[in-house]
C-alpha cells in the first residue's frame, strides 16, 4: 500500500476472486464457469466485420441486445438494464440504493463481494445468519426496514428460497429495494422475474457468466420498474457510460437467439451434478441440496483447508474459504462427466492416503 491512498480505504478488505491460473494446467471446479463453450452461432456472431468496428465506440444504451432481452423476456425494454457483469450491477445498487439512512441486509454466508461494496461505501449493514442447515430463513428479511441483497440460490450453500417467500419479502419492505441475485438461477431453479413488473422495489439480476458460458465476456442484466433502471442509469453514466464492448454485445444477442443450447447444457450439468453428489454419499461425504451449477460438500475425514490443498496437489482446484462457519466446506463447480470423474478418482485417490 503506498502512502497516498486515501485513509479511507485503508482498512477495506478488497474481494478475492477465484483462482484463474493461466496455464491450465488443473481441472478448474473453483469458479463456476460453464465446463461448455458458447454456441457455434456466437462465434459466427463475433466476426470480422464486427472486429472491423472496433475504432468505434459501442452504443451506451446497449438497444439491440436490451430489445432482444426485452422480447425474451416478455417486458418492456425500459425494464432492461446491463451491466459490465453482475458485479457492476451490484456496485451501481449499493451506489444507488443505500446510505447512512437506508442500510442494507444480506444473508453472513453468501457472495463475498457483498460486504466489500458495504464496506467500500462506508455502509451500515447487517449480516443475518443463516439455520445450522446453511438454510436461509425468509421471515428473518420480513419487514425489517432495509434494502436486501439475497442471492438465489444462494452462493456458496447452493440453496433455493422459493418464489412465495421472495415476494413475502418484497412485499413486507415496500419502501426499501430488494435485490434477488440469480446468477445462478438456470440450473433447475424458479425465476422471479415475472414479480419484476409487479412490484416497483424488486430488481432481479442474473448473468451470462454460468448458464450462457460467457464468463470471458463480462455481462450482466437487471430486470426492473423503470424507475429503479433509471437510477442504475444515473450510476451508470456517472462512472462508466461504455460499460459493454461491442464484441460482448454481439455475443450475447447470439446466445439469447440459441437458446435451446444453453437448457440442454444446463440439463447435462444438472445430471452431472446428482451423479457427483451420489458418488460422493457413497464415500461418506455431507453434501448440501444444491439448484446452481455447483455443490457444497464436506469431507468426512479431511477438515476443509487440508481437502482443498490435497485436491489442489493432485491438479484438480476447487473452493475454500478460511471463515468459520464454512471453513470444514468446499464449493465444487460441476463441470462436464470427464471433469467429475476425475474429480471422483482424486477424491477416492486422497480418502486412501489418509486412511
Amino acid at each position: 500500500m503506498s502512502r497516498f491512498l486515501s485513509q479511507r480505504f485503508a482498512d477495506l478488505e478488497a474481494y478475492v476472486p477465484g483462482e484463474q491460473p493461466q496455464d491450465m494446467q488443473y481441472v478448474k471446479l473453483n469458479t463456476n464457469e460453464s465446463p461448455f463453450p458458447p454456441a457455434p452461432a456466437v462465434l459466427e456472431a463475433v466476426n470480422a466485420a464486427e472486429i472491423n468496428r472496433l475504432n468505434l465506440y459501442p452504443d451506451p444504451e446497449g438497444r439491440a441486445l436490451r430489445q432482444k432481452l426485452a422480447e425474451h423476456y416478455n417486458v418492456g425494454i425500459d425494464h432492461i438494464f446491463l451491466a459490465n457483469g453482475s458485479d457492476e450491477l451490484l456496485n451501481f445498487f449499493f451506489m444507488a440504493f443505500c446510505d447512512q439512512t437506508r442500510p442494507v441486509a444480506f444473508p453472513a454466508v453468501s457472495y463475498g463481494f457483498y460486504p466489500v461494496y458495504a464496506c467500500l461505501y462506508r455502509l451500515p449493514y447487517d449480516e443475518i445468519p443463516l439455520r445450522e442447515d446453511f438454510r436461509l430463513e425468509p421471515l428473518d428479511y420480513c419487514g425489517i426496514g432495509k434494502n436486501i441483497v439475497i442471492a438465489n440460490p444462494n452462493a456458496p450453500t447452493g440453496r433455493i428460497i422459493g418464489v412465495d417467500d421472495i415476494e413475502k419479502i418484497v412485499c413486507s419492505n415496500p419502501d426499501h429495494v430488494v435485490m434477488i441475485d440469480e446468477a445462478y438461477i438456470d440450473f433447475g431453479g424458479e425465476s422471479c422475474l415475472p414479480l419484476a413488473g409487479k412490484y416497483e422495489n424488486l430488481l432481479v439480476c442474473q448473468t451470462f457468466s454460468k448458464f450462457r458460458s460467457l464468463a470471458g465476456g463480462r455481462l450482466g442484466f437487471a430486470i426492473g420498474s423503470p424507475g429503479l433502471i433509471e437510477d442504475l442509469d444515473k450510476m451508470k453514466y456517472s462512472t462508466n457510460s461504455y460499460n459493454i464492448n461491442r464484441l460482448t454485445m454481439a455475443a450475447a444477442i447470439a446466445t439469447i437467439e440459441n437458446h435451446e443450447y444453453y437448457v440442454n447444457n444446463s440439463r447435462k450439468i444438472q445430471e452431472n451434478r446428482a451423479y457427483t453428489v451420489a458418488e460422493l454419499n457413497k464415500l461418506g461425504f455431507e453434501t448440501l441440496p444444491s439448484m446452481a451449477n455447483f455443490i457444497f460438500t464436506c469431507c468426512p475425514r479431511m477438515e476443509g483447508g487440508a481437502f482443498y490443498r490435497a485436491l489442489k496437489a493432485k491438479g484438480i482446484l476447487v473452493r475454500h474459504w478460511e471463515k468459520a462457519a464454512i471453513a470444514d466446506w468446499c464449493r465444487v463447480t460441476i463441470g462436464s462427466r470427464e471433469q467429475m470423474d476425475l474429480f471422483l478418482k482424486k477424491v477416492r485417490e486422497i480418502l486412501k492416503e489418509v486412511n
